[in-house]
């Protein structure tokens, strides 16, 4: 591997771990209709894992565990700070979201790419974004 050549070549999966299972599966899968890959319920750990794929290819795994510690958001902690997800329509995927009684922040617009912007949270508070790529961003993202 050259210094040039990239360690990584893409996202392979993100790890989510909610405390309420049902009502986690239920935002992603029924809200942001992701796809169903598998799903077990590992009686050892107590545990369900939940294999969720969005279309292209990257995947999430929805984790639930007893009693598991908050996460801090506010102030924002160090580490991974929201995760980010691409959409055609921006508007509709609002109007999606708050048709759901998902609450949704302003639409933001990057200064540096033009590509739109929200926030919103998941069922325990983890921060989301949908990111509206811009017809003429200037650095191409």
């Amino acid at each position: 591997m050259s210094d040039r050549t990239p360690l990584v070549s893409g996202t392979h999966h993100v790890a989510v771990i909610c405390s309420d299972y049902e009502r986690s599966k239920h935002f992603y899968v029924g809200v942001l209709g992701l796809e169903v890959v598998a799903e077990v319920y590992r009686e050892a750990r107590r545990s369900h894992k939940l294999d969720l794929k969005l279309p292209d290819g990257t995947q999430i795994e929805l984790f639930s565990f007893p009693n598991p510690p908050p996460r801090p958001s506010y102030p924002e902690a160090c580490g991974l700070r929201h995760l980010a997800f691409a959409v055609a329509d921006l508007d509709a995927a609002v109007r999606h979201l708050e048709g759901h009684g998902v609450t949704v922040e302003p639409v933001r617009v990057d200064e540096y790419t033009l590509g739109r912007f929200i926030f919103f949270a998941d069922p325990d508070g983890l921060p989301l974004e949908l990111y509206e790529r811009a017809e003429r961003s200037p650095l191409g993202r």
